[in-house]
């Protein structure tokens, strides 16, 4: 068997229809009734059965179609593979971003598939489990929804920027993330808080929202929608000059991301718990 990593736009055919199907299979089950299967951090970070069941159909999928990759998912971690040789690909896996939305019915949450070689990210997809809108991206192709190419804002005043954020669920952290927000809002138009960030990421490289941050996300939060923000535009880091991490991640166009990096800095926004 050809071991070789194949081209981005044949590792996102793939993404999108595994991710269709995914989708699918998560709505439907919504609409069955939701049951929490268990909690991770934290009592209010929940798991869904439905979580569990998409996160093996998706490994399932993938495991068919490229059996010899790596596959990164939220809920089983790395799953097995069956070779120990180095995987040409390996696939990041969020099966439903925004879980607590999907407890409760809310509509934005979305399965999140990525492609990775060679460490970097060259093909995601985003796809919302209600509404069924679907982002994609590869490296070096853009970012489109429904056939149109994405562009982020061009916002340069930090003034006038709509931020999107998020709060981990530990009492601490979010206690200090609080305090960030109450600081920074001051400085910007306004801030909102959606609750799944491979989706935030999405909304801001088309411009329905100026400029993201977060700090706590894992490889499966940002892996897809990180790459739909890049390539729409969007510059993504951390504080003081670090990449994109657990630390912090922050995403807005370039003339923006200096005065947002700045003012979060000052928050200390990657500090805390």
């Amino acid at each position: 068997m050809d071991r070789s990593a194949p081209q981005p736009g044949q590792l996102l055919e793939i993404a999108i229809e595994v991710a269709r199907e995914a989708a699918a299979t998560a709505y439907r089950m919504r609409v069955d009734g939701v049951r929490v299967a268990a909690t991770k951090s934290t009592a209010t970070d929940v798991v869904t059965a439905a979580d569990r069941a998409v996160e093996r159909q998706i490994v399932d999928a993938l495991r068919r179609l490229r059996p010899d990759d790596a596959v990164l998912g939220e809920e089983y971690g790395a799953a097995q593979r069956g070779t120990a040789a180095p995987a040409p690909v390996r696939w990041i896996v969020d099966p439903i971003d925004g879980t607590v939305n999907y407890l409760y019915g809310l509509a934005h949450c979305a399965v999140s598939i990525a492609a990775e070689v060679d460490g970097e990210v060259v093909a995601g997809v985003v796809r919302n489990i209600h509404t069924g809108e679907e982002w994609t991206a590869t490296a070096g192709g853009g970012a489109w929804r429904d056939g149109r190419r994405l562009r982020c804002s061009t916002e340069t005043d930090l003034g006038q920027t709509l931020v999107i954020t998020g709060f981990g669920y530990d009492p601490a952290r979010r206690a200090h993330q609080a305090r960030v927000v109450t600081e920074l809002i001051a400085h910007v138009r306004d801030i909102r808080r959606l609750g799944a960030a491979a989706v935030d990421l999405c909304l801001v490289a088309e411009g329905r929202a100026d400029a993201f941050y977060e700090k706590g996300l894992a490889d499966w939060d940002r892996a897809a929608g990180g790459l739909v923000a890049t390539e729409a535009g969007l510059r993504i880091g951390g504080i003081d000059g670090q990449g994109p991490g657990p630390d912090m991640v922050i995403a807005a166009p370039p003339d923006l991301f200096a005065p947002l990096h700045d003012r979060l800095a000052a928050l200390d926004a990657s500090g805390g718990p």
